[in-house]
C-alpha cells in the first residue's frame, strides 16, 4: 500500500469516529515525531501492538480485501508481564471490502455493529484438518442461539452482534448499498502472529511505498523507547 492511502485511510477513520463521538485515548493521536521521544512507560503499547492497524492482506488490493482497524487494548499471550485476558478493537469496514475466511485456534470474540450499514456474515464448523465443514453451525446471535447452514448469510444490523468460537471460519462484508460501518470487537487476548488460520496464505499487515511522510503510526512501525 502507499503511504498516502494508510494517511488517507486514518483520516477518513477519525472523521466517522468523531461523527459516531467514539472517543479515542491520547496515544492513538501522538504524532511519528512525538512517538520519538516516547519511553518505557508506554512499552504495553509497542509490545502488544496497540493503535492503528490497515490491512490489505499482503495482496495490494485494499479496496476489495481489507479493512482499517485500532487495537484499543489487549494482553500478550507469549509475555507474563501483561495479564490482560482480554483485548477490543473498533474497525471501519468500506462497501466493496472483504474481511477473509479464516478462523482462530484460541480467540473468541464478539462483533458488533456499532453503526452506519449493515453487514452480512458467512460462517463454517472448521474440520480437525483446518478445512470448512458442510455442516450446520450454531450461531449466537445477542444471545439468541439457533443453527445456520454453512455458508448461510447472516445479517447484522447496527446495534447487533454476533459471536465467534475458535475454529469458526467466519468472513464478513458490508452489505451493498448500506453504506460504511463501524465495527467493534470485544475478544479474548488477540494474538495475529499464531492464532490466525486463512485457508489460503495471506499476509497479515501491508508492505508500505513511501510516497509522503506518515501522519500517524501503524501498530507495526512504533520506534524504540527513548531512555
Amino acid at each position: 500500500m502507499k503511504r498516502s492511502m494508510i494517511n488517507s485511510c486514518i483520516r477518513e477513520f477519525e472523521e466517522m469516529l468523531r461523527e459516531y463521538r467514539f472517543a479515542l485515548p491520547p496515544f492513538l493521536y501522538f504524532t511519528p515525531a512525538e512517538w520519538a521521544e516516547k519511553g518505557h512507560e508506554y512499552d504495553e503499547i509497542r509490545n502488544n501492538a496497540l493503535g492503528w492497524d490497515i490491512t490489505d492482506y499482503g495482496e495490494g488490493h485494499f479496496e476489495k480485501k481489507g479493512l482499517s482497524l485500532i487495537t484499543l487494548r489487549n494482553g500478550n499471550v507469549h509475555n507474563d508481564n501483561y495479564s490482560k485476558c482480554y483485548a477490543e478493537k473498533i474497525i471501519m469496514l468500506k462497501e466493496g471490502q472483504l474481511s477473509p475466511n479464516h478462523f482462530h485456534r484460541n480467540k473468541m470474540e464478539d462483533i458488533i455493529n456499532r453503526g452506519g450499514g449493515n453487514l452480512i456474515f458467512r460462517l463454517w464448523n472448521a474440520t480437525e484438518n483446518g478445512e470448512p465443514a458442510d455442516t450446520d453451525v450454531l450461531i449466537s446471535k445477542d444471545g439468541r442461539n439457533y443453527y445456520v447452514q454453512a455458508g448461510e448469510e447472516i445479517l447484522l444490523t447496527p446495534g447487533e452482534s454476533l459471536t465467534l468460537y475458535p475454529y469458526y471460519y467466519h468472513e464478513f462484508i458490508v452489505q451493498p448499498g448500506s453504506g460504511k460501518t463501524l465495527i467493534g470487537e470485544v475478544s479474548k487476548c488477540n494474538d495475529d502472529n499464531t492464532d490466525n488460520y486463512f485457508p489460503e496464505a495471506q499476509g497479515r499487515f501491508p508492505s508500505i511505498e513511501e510516497d509522503e511522510a506518515p501522519y500517524r503510526l501503524l501498530c507495526t512501525e512504533y520506534p524504540p523507547a527513548k531512555d
